[in-house]
């Protein structure tokens, strides 16, 4: 069993939608841990706040075979792939890591470029695996999240979920 990563968002019923996402895969996963939520601007468009998190937990499923698991879970949301990748959505769940394996091929994007790029995907990741270090650059996840979090700290806002 590999221990995985995900990201959650949504700015579409957001708690809602979060709290189905995040039992989805508890009952998938029992043992899954999840981060604190935040709330954070759209990126790339105008739209609503969305409500981000991280959760880990094992899977001894192939990471295609998890990625399509994640996005049954999406599809139950509501969630629609109509090839537009930047817009409001009812829920959005990303593998961020895959144990230690860099996988960038055959449409996969693990790890995650967005952990490098975002702050609404790495302070929740740096939350849950402080510790971990990224498969490619070998910095912890704490030591990326305290190198960003001067410039970008103040835009994610927490917000109170119960999970």
């Amino acid at each position: 069993m590999l221990e995985v990563a995900v990201s959650l968002g949504s700015n579409i019923e957001r708690e809602s939608n979060i709290r189905a996402a995040v039992g989805g895969l508890k009952a998938l996963y029992p043992a899954a841990v999840f981060s604190p939520v935040f709330a954070s601007e759209a990126v790339g468009f105008e739209g609503p706040y969305f409500f981000n998190l991280a959760g880990v937990f094992k899977s001894d499923l192939k990471a295609d075979d998890l990625v399509a698991q994640l996005r049954g879970i999406e599809a139950q949301l509501g969630r629609t792939r109509d090839g537009n990748a930047i817009g409001s959505r009812e829920m959005d769940i990303d593998l961020l890591l895959y144990g230690d394996q860099i996988l960038y091929e055959q449409g996969m994007d693990v790890p995650r470029q967005e952990i490098l790029e975002y702050a609404h995907v790495l302070k929740p990741l740096s939350l849950i695996l402080p510790d971990r270090r990224h498969p490619v650059n070998g910095s912890t996840y704490r030591e990326l999240w305290d190198a960003m979090a001067p410039e970008h700290d103040e835009k994610l806002k927490p917000v109170k979920l119960d999970l």
